[in-house]
C-alpha cells in the first residue's frame, strides 16, 4: 500500500534539495516531518509539505481500511532537474556572463512497510 505526491518547478537548486531528501530517505513518516521541521534549509519546507500530501493521499485512496499513520514509512524520495530560468549579469568591456536560476521536481512516495516471512 503505497501513495506517491509531486511537486513539480520548485524553486531550489536540485543539489541542495537532495541534501535534505537524503536526511529523511527510509525514514518513519513521523521521524522525517520532526526532521524536516527543525532544518534550517529552505529546502525543508517543501519537501515536509509533499510527504503531508503523500500521507493524505495514502489515506483517501484507501479510505474504507483503517492506517496507522505511526507506521508508515518515506519509502522513495526523489529530486529531479527542472528547466532552469537563462538570466544574463552585465559586466565589464560590455559582455555578459549567463547566470542560471535552477528547479526542481520532487517526487515523495509514502507506504507501509512490507511484512516479510520472517517477522510473522
Amino acid at each position: 500500500m503505497q501513495a506517491l505526491a509531486r511537486q513539480r518547478y520548485i524553486r531550489s537548486s536540485p543539489r541542495k534539495m537532495r541534501i535534505v531528501a537524503d536526511v529523511v530517505r527510509g525514514q518513519n513518516v513521523e521521524k522525517a516531518l520532526n526532521t524536516l521541521h527543525f532544518m534550517p534549509q529552505k529546502a525543508a519546507r517543501p519537501i515536509e509539505r509533499i510527504i503531508h500530501s503523500a500521507v493524505a493521499n495514502l489515506i483517501d485512496q484507501h479510505s474504507e481500511e483503517r492506517i496507522d499513520e505511526s507506521t508508515l514509512v518515506v519509502s522513495e524520495i526523489r529530486v529531479d532537474e527542472a528547466p532552469f530560468l537563462k538570466r544574463f549579469r552585465p559586466v565589464s568591456r560590455g559582455r555578459a556572463h549567463p547566470i542560471l536560476k535552477r528547479s526542481s521536481h520532487l517526487t515523495v512516495v509514502v507506504g507501509v512497510p512490507a511484512i516479510t516471512e520472517e517477522e510473522l
